[in-house]
C-alpha cells in the first residue's frame, strides 16, 4: 500500500472525516485531501503528527513495513 492508501484507510477505520483529521494534526482539510489523492506529501512534522494520531509508525505510513 502507498502512503495515500494507508492514510485514507486509517482515517476511514477511525470513522472520521478529513476535516476532523485535519483539526487533530493542525493542517487544513484541503491538505488531507491532497495527501489522500497523492497530489502532495506531508511535511515531516505532519507525518509524525499523523503517526501519533493513529498510533502507528512513520514506517507503516510510508509503506516501509506492514507492522503498525
Amino acid at each position: 500500500m502507498t502512503f495515500k492508501e494507508r492514510l485514507r484507510a486509517l482515517r476511514e477505520d477511525a470513522d472520521i472525516n478529513q476535516t476532523q483529521l485535519a483539526d487533530a494534526v493542525h493542517v487544513d482539510q484541503r491538505s488531507i485531501s491532497f495527501y489522500e489523492t497523492g497530489r502532495y506529501e506531508p511535511t515531516l512534522d505532519t507525518l509524525i503528527a499523523l503517526a501519533r494520531y493513529f498510533h502507528v509508525s512513520t514506517d507503516y505510513l510510508l509503506g516501509l513495513t506492514d507492522k503498525r
